[in-house]
């Protein structure tokens, strides 16, 4: 099964990169600490597996983030989002199931299945949210995909706050790799979305564009 190299280093450089450019992402972490707790935050998927059948390193610190706001009282649920997009693995569904390991409630963690990118995982995660019934929503993820999410966001004025993963704070967490059953995240009959659509169609689905703003 192909890989999909995406270093942790790479991550935290970004990271450093981003908070040059932005608010310090724990500024934002202060803020959600004196707010009232958000009714639920959204996670972004990344493929499944990596190596050796273990999760991705990037998923692994946002898992960890989720789990952190939540033990916190600074997340009440949890929204984690992504299809079987270039594995036969639901994202969303994996990630739950980390989460699970972890120590979250299962009645606290739920599955959006539908996005197959990342401003498909903020908008659908929203709408999903919103039908839910919850009010108070939040993005977290890595600064450099929160930066890139926050032009969608505001572009479409969904109402979502921000808490970016504050990578000090991260750092001080003892970090173990659980064992889950993967297989129930498994889909049969896959087909990677490399073979389904072509290049543009994929980058317009980075963009958003591949979203039917009417059917949501």
């Amino acid at each position: 099964m192909k890989k999909y190299f995406f270093p942790l280093g790479l991550v935290y450089f970004l990271a450093l990169l981003t908070s040059c450019a932005t608010r310090k992402p724990e500024r934002y972490l202060n803020q959600a600490m004196q707010s009232e707790p958000y009714d639920v935050i959204i996670v972004p998927g990344i493929p499944y597996p990596y190596e050796n059948g273990n999760w991705h390193p990037v998923m692994k610190i946002r898992v960890y983030w989720s789990e952190y706001l939540y033990k916190k009282g600074i997340a009440k649920n949890i929204i984690y989002s992504g299809s079987a997009v270039y594995t036969p693995y639901v994202e969303s569904k994996i990630m739950a199931l980390y989460g699970e390991a972890l120590g979250i409630p299962k009645e606290k963690i739920f599955a959006e299945t539908k996005a197959e990118h990342s401003t498909e995982n903020l908008y659908y995660s929203y709408k999903m949210a919103q039908k839910m019934g919850f009010k108070r929503i939040a993005l977290a993820t890595d600064p450099y995909q929160d930066k890139l999410l926050r032009r969608f966001g505001k572009k479409f004025k969904l109402d979502v706050a921000h808490i970016p993963i504050v990578f000090d704070t991260l750092k001080q967490i003892n970090k173990i790799d659980p064992k889950i059953i993967d297989s129930t995240a498994q889909v049969q009959n896959f087909i990677s979305i490399t073979e389904r659509e072509s290049f543009w169609k994929r980058w317009k689905g980075t963009l958003g564009k591949n979203i039917n703003f009417e059917e949501e």
